[in-house]
């Protein structure tokens, strides 16, 4: 997503309480993050790979060790219409998950309409190389666009020195509701050989039945000093080489982010069928470094 231009298992049935503010939706059709605990434990991330970080969740709150929540007015970035906040409403740890939830403040379908959260572990977390894997289960609807992504750690939007997209991009998945709810999609931004951006052009990965939003999958990042490699749930779906001069980018350390954008340039707009709030839930994120 573009700024410019993510022991054992423990399964809890939780009955959801009509009193609960945040379980109140707009639509039956709205992901709930009260439904029950679904911990999954079983992933496991092959042959090589040991455990270098992770977030599972499980304090209560939200790790400030780990995260930190943007504030961005609305329209900054590709004509969003939400604001990012640093409220508890908008992000927040619940049933060993983290909830972002985007928030209709009103009745008008427009810029400035709505509230959301987007979470980086700029300057807390950082990375070169590894496995980067999330097990989230996405939003959907018109107008809906959650990512789970990574920039590099120089950026100077978060106190680095180094311009985007000369600082590279690297979008592990996407979902745009008004193209398909079913389908994520991988991409990689960077600056050519003249500075000006470039891409690597979407990958897309559908599921054969339902949508991102009926269950928790398993969205992963394998990268080294030659490639970069997406997979959900275990199948490879895109890869690309990173040895050439112009994606010399790849090659420093980034950092993860999750959000949900309403809107923008590539997202199409909510509307009347989009339900609110919108609930992009992640069971856990763990960064995998070969031994």
């Amino acid at each position: 997503m573009r700024n410019h231009a993510l022991l054992t298992g423990l399964l809890l049935a939780m009955t959801l309480s009509a009193c609960d503010d945040r379980a109140a939706t707009s639509g039956s059709d709205v992901m709930d993050a009260h439904t029950p605990s679904t911990k999954e434990n079983t992933y496991q991330p092959g042959v090589g790979w040991q455990l270098a970080w992770a977030d599972e969740f499980d304090s209560g709150a939200l790790d400030e060790n780990n995260w930190s929540r943007q504030i961005v007015e609305a329209g900054r970035f590709n004509e969003e219409w939400q604001r990012y906040t640093d409220s508890s409403d908008n992000a927040y740890v619940e049933d060993g998950h983290l909830v972002i939830e985007a928030i209709h403040e009103s009745e008008v379908h427009g810029i400035d309409q709505y509230t959301s959260a987007r979470l980086h572990t700029a300057n807390k977390q950082a990375w070169k190389y590894g496995k980067i894997a999330a097990r989230i289960k996405l939003p959907h609807g018109e107008g809906i666009w959650p990512a789970f992504w990574m920039l590099g750690a120089n950026i100077d939007e978060n106190g680095g020195d180094t311009p985007w997209p000369q600082s590279g991009e690297i979008d592990v998945i996407e979902l745009y509701g008004s193209k398909d709810d079913a389908t994520v999609e991988a991409n990689l931004h960077y600056a050519d050989a003249s500075g000006s951006h470039a891409h690597m052009g979407a990958v897309s990965f559908s599921l054969a039945e339902g949508k991102f939003a009926d269950a928790f999958h398993v969205f992963e990042l394998e990268w080294d000093a030659n490639r970069i490699a997406w997979s959900v749930d275990g199948e490879e779906f895109a890869s690309t080489p990173i040895s050439s001069a112009e994606r010399a980018e790849f090659h420093e350390e980034f950092f993860i982010l999750l959000n949900i954008a309403v809107g923008g340039t590539y997202a199409g707009r909510p509307d009347a069928t989009t339900p609110f709030p919108q609930r992009m839930v992640v069971d856990w994120v763990r960064v995998y470094q070969k031994t």
